[in-house]
C-alpha cells in the first residue's frame, strides 16, 4: 500500500530543486568530461517526472530547462522544450515509477537523457557550434550523458529507498520488497 504524505512530499521536491539549482550554479561548470557537463536540471525534471508525473512534471521540466538555458550559453528554450517532452515521456504514467525498483527507474531516464543530450548538441551544431558529427557523438553527448548518468544514480537510490518504505513489511522478513507479489498474478 502506498501512502500519501503531501507535506513531506512538496519539502522533499522542494529541497531536491534546491539542491539541483545550487549544483547546477556551482559544480556544473566545473567538472566535465571531454566538452560535455553535468545537467542537473535534466536530473532534477527527471527525477521529478519519475516520482510525481502528470502535469506538475511538464511544468517543473520546464522551468528547469528554462533555467539551464538562462544559466548556459547555448540557445534559450531549446532544453526547456526537451525537458518538457521528457518530463511528458516519462511521468506519463501519473504515479511514482521508483516504486517498481532501481533498473526500470535507470533504464527509462537513461533513454530519456541520452536522447535528450543528442537533439541538445545536434541542434546546437546546427547553429554552428560543432565542426563534425563524430565531435558532437563523442566529444560532446557521451561524456555529457554518461557524467549525469553517474550523478542521476544517488537521486534515484534515494527516491527508491525512500518509495521502499510505503510498501509494507512481512512478520518475519526483513522487508516486503519484492516477495510481497510474487505468487500477484493481476499483474501479468
Amino acid at each position: 500500500m502506498q501512502i500519501n504524505d503531501a507535506r513531506k512530499s512538496k519539502k522533499n521536491h522542494i529541497a531536491l530543486a534546491l539542491v539541483c539549482l545550487l549544483l547546477q550554479v556551482m559544480a556544473s561548470p566545473n567538472i566535465g568530461m571531454g566538452n560535455g557537463r553535468i545537467n542537473f536540471a535534466l536530473i532534477y525534471a527527471g527525477v521529478y517526472a519519475l516520482s510525481v508525473g502528470g502535469r506538475r512534471a511538464v511544468v517543473a521540466g520546464f522551468f528547469a530547462g528554462l533555467l539551464y538555458d538562462a544559466l548556459s550559453t547555448g540557445p534559450f528554450g531549446v532544453m526547456s522544450s526537451l525537458l518538457t517532452i521528457l518530463s511528458f515521456a516519462l511521468g506519463l504514467e501519473e504515479r511514482n515509477r521508483f516504486i517498481d525498483g532501481f533498473v526500470p527507474s535507470l533504464s527509462a531516464f537513461g533513454v530519456g537523457s541520452l536522447l535528450v543530450q543528442l537533439f541538445y548538441h545536434i541542434t546546437l551544431s546546427m547553429l554552428g557550434d560543432g565542426a563534425s558529427m563524430v565531435d558532437i557523438v563523442l566529444m560532446r553527448v557521451l561524456p555529457a550523458y554518461a557524467i549525469t548518468f553517474v550523478c542521476f544514480l544517488p537521486f534515484a537510490y534515494y527516491e527508491v529507498r525512500k518509495g521502499s518504505g510505503t510498501r509494507g513489511k512481512h512478520a518475519g522478513g526483513k522487508s516486503a520488497g519484492l516477495r510481497e507479489n510474487y505468487y500477484d498474478l493481476r499483474n501479468l
